[in-house]
């Protein structure tokens, strides 16, 4: 089976960023060094895990007496990214799943998106014989941007019911736990 590898190694941008409405945007992994830019469509529920697992593991290193690998408790002002995804987004392929690592030799948090495998719908067969990879390398201070900016950019989308904490849409919301009374 053929591999295509995207590799962003200190990327000039590596962000989650959005197209569309709240209700039905498409979400993004899009990292950029100078003129490649490779845009790879994830759901919400994986970026907001990917914010936390990066989080998590942040915290992990930074409770390391000495806290030898300098992991900030916050991000880096200059970091911080609130700019739309550079443009034209063309996607390359649809996140199927993540993984998330440390490479202690260069202080690196690694995330690895892979493409979710096409199926034939009938025969639940692989339909190509390519697997298709975005790997992304960011120093800590970067991954703590990145995570900042996925929550918020998460947090961003439609606000959720106080009772049944299901997404309100802009026309109205007909709460379950309420049996259909506002």
């Amino acid at each position: 089976m053929s591999r295509i590898v995207h590799s962003f190694d200190w990327p000039d941008r590596f962000v989650v960023g959005t197209l569309g409405q709240p209700g039905s945007r498409t979400f993004y992994l899009q990292a950029r060094t100078k003129a490649e830019i490779v845009s790879v469509a994830l759901e919400k529920e994986q970026s907001a895990a990917l914010a936390e697992q990066i989080d998590k593991l942040l915290d992990q290193l930074m409770s390391h007496p000495d806290n030898p690998f300098s992991v900030p408790e916050s991000p880096p002002e200059r970091l911080l990214d609130d700019d739309p995804l550079d443009q034209p987004v063309q996607e390359q392929f649809r996140v199927g799943a993540l993984t998330l690592g440390w490479d202690a030799s260069t202080s690196q948090i690694v995330i690895e998106a892979l493409a979710a495998p096409e199926v034939d719908p009938e025969t639940l067969e692989p339909l190509a014989e390519l697997e298709e990879s975005l790997v992304v390398r960011i120093p800590v201070g970067a991954a703590r941007a990145f995570a900042e900016r996925a929550r918020a950019v998460v947090g961003a989308g439609r606000p959720l019911c106080p009772l049944c904490r299901q997404p309100v849409d802009p026309h109205g919301h007909v709460c379950d736990l309420t049996d259909g009374f506002p």
